[in-house]
């Protein structure tokens, strides 16, 4: 006998931070040390865990929010939807993250070990 599908996954995300993908690309990167990276791929790898889901906050990046500003991306987090941050091109990601409320790691922390998710055993 075959497992029932899945109705849900764990996530140890707090928020999902959206970022404009058409911002994104008419920057052609914009941050990081030589300006090549996009913002998305800074936010992602400043979260530190090596499996999306294991990750603090997820980072989504979307079809065209609407806004349009000149030489800045359109990110919002999605635990509080009222507030749209315009990013302007070459803004620290210390900055960003202090702007959205995350904690970016400095270069010489270590992440925290030792508790994990509890495993959840699905028999029928």
């Amino acid at each position: 006998m075959s497992k029932p599908p899945r109705d849900s996954v764990w996530s140890a995300w707090s928020s999902a931070i959206l970022v404009c993908g058409k911002c994104s690309k008419k920057l052609d990167g914009g941050f990081g040390k030589k300006g090549r990276t996009s913002l998305a791929k800074l936010l992602r790898k400043a979260a530190g865990k090596g499996k999306i889901r294991k990750a603090p906050y997820g980072v989504v990046e979307t079809r065209c929010l609407g806004i349009c500003p000149g030489r800045a991306v359109v990110v919002l987090d999605g635990a509080k939807p009222d507030e749209w941050l315009l990013i302007r091109e070459g803004t620290p990601i210390e900055e960003v993250g202090e702007r959205l409320g995350l904690a970016i790691p400095e270069k010489g922390d270590k992440p925290e070990r030792g508790w994990r998710f509890p495993r959840l055993s699905i028999r029928g």
